[in-house]
């Protein structure tokens, strides 16, 4: 009996270690988050080895914030690019980072100054165009994404539906690396 006693507390021992060992891991990692979520708030790009999708994820949230639409949405094509190095992302991460590259498409576009006429300057149009195909592309990914879809129904309210941009003069384009001339 005393043996059988003896059993059950050196279980119960070490299911007691084993939780205790799981409860600092816990409170390790809401630790790490707390650190991480206080650098967020306070308007600051998280530098942490640890996270780096993370950090490269706030680096362009905060480019895009302080109207760098272009930088923000290059950081975020290298956050898309980044698939191969650290695995393939999931697809509702897919579906943010191309929602927030249609975000600053459109708000870039948004930003640049009408023609005389009134009419859309070539790059509000490119811009507007490569918003759409982001918000169609986030909806791809993952169809509830009701923020992408009110964006995408506010961006065919305020762009024609049939928008064509005027063929752009190619003179000057090489078709190689080497440059135009050499005999």
């Amino acid at each position: 009996m005393a043996s059988r006693i003896n059993i059950i507390n050196a279980a119960l021992t070490g299911c007691l270690l084993v939780g205790l060992a799981g409860t600092g891991y816990e409170l390790y990692q809401y630790q790490n988050i707390q650190r991480i979520n206080s650098t967020l708030q306070a308007g600051q790009v998280l530098k942490d080895d640890a996270y780096p999708l993370l950090e490269k994820f706030s680096a362009a949230y905060f480019q895009g914030s302080n109207q760098d639409f272009k930088h923000a949405i290059q950081s975020y094509g290298q956050l898309l690019d980044t698939q191969s190095k650290y695995g393939v992302l999931e697809p509702m991460l897919q579906s943010r980072i191309q929602y927030n590259i249609a975000t600053n498409l459109f708000l870039s576009g948004l930003s640049r100054n009408l023609n005389d006429d009134g009419s859309l300057k070539e790059e509000s149009k490119y811009s507007f165009t490569q918003a759409k195909m982001a918000f169609e592309q986030s909806l791809r990914l993952n169809p509830g994404h009701r923020q992408a879809k009110f964006n995408l129904s506010l961006l065919n309210s305020i762009v024609p539906i049939n928008i064509k941009s005027a063929p752009k003069d190619q003179s000057g384009v090489e078709l190689s690396n080497l440059p135009i001339g050499l005999p």
